[in-house]
């Protein structure tokens, strides 16, 4: 019961500081910048959303046959329809409900393809275990290919925090304790929670060497990551503000647009304010793009999600129907399970 609580009121914290990061960002814009906002929206070519959302569908099928391939040794070997039905489902659940898109993933899977659930709670856990290896490889990656742009923001916000303290701003200082000490309480649980991290990494790896499609699993992962990437590069040319943007500024909004997906329901106002953070390092002081690119991949995932929810149990009810008029089919007089004795008699 207490721990039932306990997920009912992460729930709701987490739900509440994605309004609030929403409400903040939308009500402390100014009359210009709320005009700018409008105008960015209305004016964006939303043509180019058209090839994000193809390699977002293309993404989610890489994933599924990744999971596929991780099943594999388990000695089932589900469908590639029905895995990548069940992992949209698993994205739309994630859409609402942090962390539900794994329990229904595995439950949908498990339900269709009649491989055990807890066996398939393994799977994910590895998936999520290498995910999180290559996160991390992402942002030491996005950091040194773009070293002297990050140093250069770093110290301007330095500066910026300094200028502050050096003034009258005692409460501004008093907040920035505070944070630092949240972020500290907050880092020493994380360790707590994730101390055998290293011991899951370990296993991780060695599950992936002794795979016998290792290449294939490697190859869906660099191109789900790729995937990931490229959308926001040519995201990037739906609006005029952001038009100019290379990779690297698509690997820095990747790197903090994936952590904002953790932090609220489905990434519902952190999305959008981590975007804009990060688009402040490349002098792009304009929040239109997070919201666009919220939008559409959460559209994305909700018609994709409900569709797929739809057609899994239609394609499997149908299979299901054609099985058991097989089996009729076989006992008939003069079916293929008949002999000529039985006919004659």
């Amino acid at each position: 019961m207490k721990k039932k609580l306990f997920k009912a009121l992460q729930y709701i914290i987490f739900l509440g500081l994605g309004i609030f990061l929403t409400w903040w960002q939308l009500g402390k814009m100014s009359a210009e910048q709320e005009v700018l906002f409008k105008e960015s929206l209305r004016n964006a070519h939303y043509i180019y959303l058209i090839p994000v959302t193809i390699i977002a569908l293309l993404s989610h099928v890489s994933r599924a046959m990744r999971w596929k391939i991780l099943i594999e040794p388990l000695g089932y070997h589900p469908s590639t329809s029905n895995t990548f039905y069940a992992t949209m489902c698993g994205y739309l659940a994630n859409t609402f409900v942090p962390r539900a898109g794994e329990i229904l993933r595995c439950t949908v899977l498990s339900r269709y393809e009649k491989i055990p659930a807890t066996k398939l709670f393994g799977t994910i856990l590895l998936e999520r275990v290498f995910d999180l290896f290559c996160y991390f490889l992402l942002i030491v990656f996005t950091v040194l290919i773009q070293l002297e742009t990050v140093s250069d923001f770093v110290k301007t916000k330095i500066n910026q925090i300094t200028g502050f303290a050096s003034g009258s701003s005692l409460w501004l200082m008093i907040a920035l304790i505070l944070l630092v000490i949240f972020v500290g309480i907050f880092a020493v649980k994380l360790v707590i929670k994730l101390k055998g991290l290293h011991l899951g990494l370990k296993e991780g790896f060695l599950t992936v060497i002794h795979l016998k499609k290792r290449k294939q699993f490697i190859a869906h992962t660099i191109f789900i990551w790729a995937a990931y990437t490229t959308q926001i590069y040519i995201g990037f040319s739906a609006l005029s503000a952001t038009s100019s943007l290379g990779f690297g500024a698509a690997l820095s909004v990747l790197s903090l647009a994936t952590l904002a997906m953790i932090v609220s329901p489905g990434g519902l106002g952190a999305f959008p304010v981590a975007v804009q953070q990060v688009l402040l390092v490349y002098n792009v002081d304009n929040i239109s793009f997070g919201w666009l690119m919220w939008g559409a991949t959460t559209t994305i995932v909700i018609v994709a999600g409900i569709i797929c929810f739809g057609l899994i149990i239609y394609q499997n009810r149908n299979r299901n129907e054609k099985k058991r008029y097989d089996q009729n089919e076989d006992f008939e007089p003069g079916g293929i399970g008949t002999t000529n004795n039985q006919v004659e008699a």
